[in-house]
């Protein structure tokens, strides 16, 4: 089967959430593969004794998305942005429940500039990445969406431009002060041990 172009993943993506359950059927294997390169990526960063494993990270974003009807899909970028945020979501929940079950204990920080190269330690501080990205959010909401489309859904600077609907030059502005201000926050919480 030849792939699919951009738009033909769109028309399925809507016909998906105007209830056709065949759509989505359709559409699964298509998105599979890149949706797997997304779970590796966040993946790397873990341990390799998760509890989740790639495939299984991808399964739980389809459990959760099999139920949600209210998204209108704009486009193929959209989409994948979405079950970035989802895994993301998926693998904090994960790692606060660890966490709270050490009580704490054993996190390791995790500087911004490994984790945005895709850092293959497997202790890296989701939770912290986490909160700071949260914190950024409050300040300026675009900057998190930035990062979280380019780090955790790896899209380009151009998808991550058309889901923004902003230019690829504000993107590339944004993603460099982002990465700044986050280095500033996870070096404040190393510093103060928190």
């Amino acid at each position: 089967m030849p792939p699919l172009s951009t738009h033909e993943v769109t028309g399925l993506l809507r016909a998906w959430s105007s209830g056709d359950q065949g759509a989505l059927k359709k559409l699964t294997p298509l998105v599979y593969q890149q949706l797997h390169r997304t779970a590796e990526r966040y993946m790397a960063a873990e341990r390799s004794d998760h509890i989740l494993q790639t495939t299984a990270l991808i399964h739980e974003v389809y459990l959760r998305l099999i139920d949600v009807r209210e998204i209108d899909w704009h486009h193929r970028a959209h989409f994948f942005a979405v079950c970035a945020q989802l895994m993301r979501r998926i693998l904090v929940d994960f790692a606060r429940a660890r966490h709270y079950q050490k009580r704490g204990g054993g996190a390791v920080h995790l500087p911004l500039e490994e984790a945005l190269a895709i850092s293959r330690k497997p202790d890296a501080d989701l939770v912290a990445l986490d909160n700071a990205l949260k914190n950024l959010a409050a300040i300026d909401d675009r900057k998190s969406r930035v990062v979280e489309l380019r780090f955790f859904g790896g899209l380009s600077i151009k998808e991550t431009a058309e889901v923004l609907k902003v230019s690829t030059d504000t993107v590339m502005r944004d993603w460099k002060l982002a990465k700044a201000w986050l280095l500033g926050q996870l070096g404040e919480e190393t510093r103060n041990g928190t």
